[in-house]
């Protein structure tokens, strides 16, 4: 595998200066120490820490001419020690992206493969770049640009497991088994205005041992628009999205609301505020029905506290959450600094396993990252995080001590090399 690899890129530059408009080869390498002591859930009394290093590896190639884009982006997620010192890994490398975009004229095209897609804040879309593996999607989208102030994007995307000539059921190895979007945005002097409008379908086996058994697939709409504004030093969002439909045979009705003002105090200095809510479903509510919003595809890692309480892997079908947060951010030359406190509470209604009505307040979350440029192509960032939890968290997460101490800390060197560029010289005038 490692060979094929390498004899793909000796291909692709020599033949690149023949052949090619625009060229570029490129690599990342990102390795992290992590120390998780509390870390997505509350700690129990005598559990110690878990200490690691875990690294991503990409090599990415680009190429494009006036008709067409292509790119490959090979990737390997590891941890340190997973593999013996004498052991090969070549299964240990995928395809992050490999996508071809068809440009059919100066508004439209046509894209095809596995690549990422990110949408506005990463709410409902995002790439989930904070991840080592991170996120892209088998899709094929169709995009219309009139002119510079508005773009709009369908998008479709059909799962299956293997090349099956039979009716199987598709695993959801990708959290669905198809999906049909449409996204639009424009910009309107200061404000600009985006609308998404997305159906997600996941299937399952309906009327499972009965005669009648039949492989399903329910949709579930998500719907809503996002709206933006900067003016001098004031910038300020807002976003409300709504879920609609059926999923795993049981009705949908779930809301979001979220927003931000922030500030630029000067050259260094940018306070912001903001906060969201995520519909939830009480506790002893006996309904089938979903009435807690999920972010879907969404980087969850960006929202709602870097400790990773809610909705990176947990959290669904839960009681919901209102996240009231402040942030103050310091740069300077090549240092930066950040400090988020997040003040969480449920949307929905907690109760023991004594059917006794507890707190809302789930706890408040501190967050703390610091930045430093070394070069162009390498950064160094490390950060600490500390979750000060309550009771109410306790019955949430269904066990830990919320009296016990419970942080993240982290450090990180991203490397990230233009190992070769070809642009053809302008022509002879």
């Amino acid at each position: 595998m490692k060979k094929q690899i390498l004899l793909v890129i000796m291909v692709v530059l020599f033949a690149t200066p023949l052949f090619a408009q625009e060229f570029n080869l490129s690599g990342e390498l990102r390795p992290r120490y992590e120390n998780k002591y509390g870390f997505r859930t509350l700690r129990v009394e005598n559990q110690e820490a878990g200490d690691f290093i875990s690294q991503r590896t990409r090599i990415n190639f680009d190429f494009k001419n006036s008709k067409m884009k292509f790119k490959v982006s090979l990737q390997n997620v590891r941890v340190w020690g997973d593999v013996s010192t004498l052991a090969a890994d070549d299964k240990a490398i995928a395809f992050h992206e490999a996508w071809a975009e068809a440009i059919l004229s100066e508004k439209w095209s046509m894209k095809f493969g596995r690549q990422e897609i990110i949408y506005d804040d990463s709410r409902i879309f995002g790439n989930v770049g904070w991840a080592q593996q991170a996120r892209s999607h088998d899709a094929f989208l169709v995009k219309f640009t009139p002119n510079s102030d508005h773009r709009v994007d369908v998008g479709i995307a059909y799962n299956a497991d293997s090349q099956a000539g039979i009716d199987a059921l598709y695993s959801n190895a990708a959290g669905y088994k198809t999906f049909q979007y449409g996204w639009y945005h424009g910009k309107f002097d200061k404000i600009g205005v985006s609308f998404l409008l997305l159906n997600t379908g996941i299937e399952y086996v309906e009327n499972e041992g009965a005669e009648n058994e039949d492989n399903t697939i329910d949709y579930m709409q998500t719907i809503g628009p996002r709206v933006t504004y900067k003016s001098g030093n004031i910038s300020a969002d807002a976003s409300i999205y709504f879920q609609t439909g059926k999923s795993l045979d049981n009705s949908v009705g779930a809301s979001y609301f979220g927003g931000n003002f922030a500030y630029k105090i000067n050259d260094n200095f940018k306070a912001a505020i903001g906060g969201e809510y995520l519909s939830g479903k009480d506790m002893g509510d006996a309904s089938t029905d979903l009435k807690s919003f999920a972010p879907l595809f969404g980087t969850n890692h960006k929202f709602n506290g870097w400790m990773d309480y809610f909705y990176v892997g947990n959290h669904a079908n839960n009681v919901g959450l209102t996240d009231i947060y402040l942030t103050i951010g310091y740069v300077k030359d090549k240092f930066s600094v950040k400090l988020i406190p997040h003040y969480f509470s449920s949307a929905a209604k907690i109760v023991d396993a004594n059917g006794n009505e507890m707190d809302n307040y789930l706890g408040t979350e501190i967050d703390f990252v610091l930045g430093y440029k070394l070069t162009k192509s390498i950064n160094l960032n490390a950060g600490y995080s500390q979750m000060l939890a309550t009771e109410s968290m306790e019955v949430v997460k269904g066990g830990g001590d919320s009296g016990l101490h419970n942080s993240w800390a982290w450090v990180m060197v991203t490397f990230k090399p233009n190992l070769f560029t070809y642009t053809p010289p302008a022509p002879a005038e």
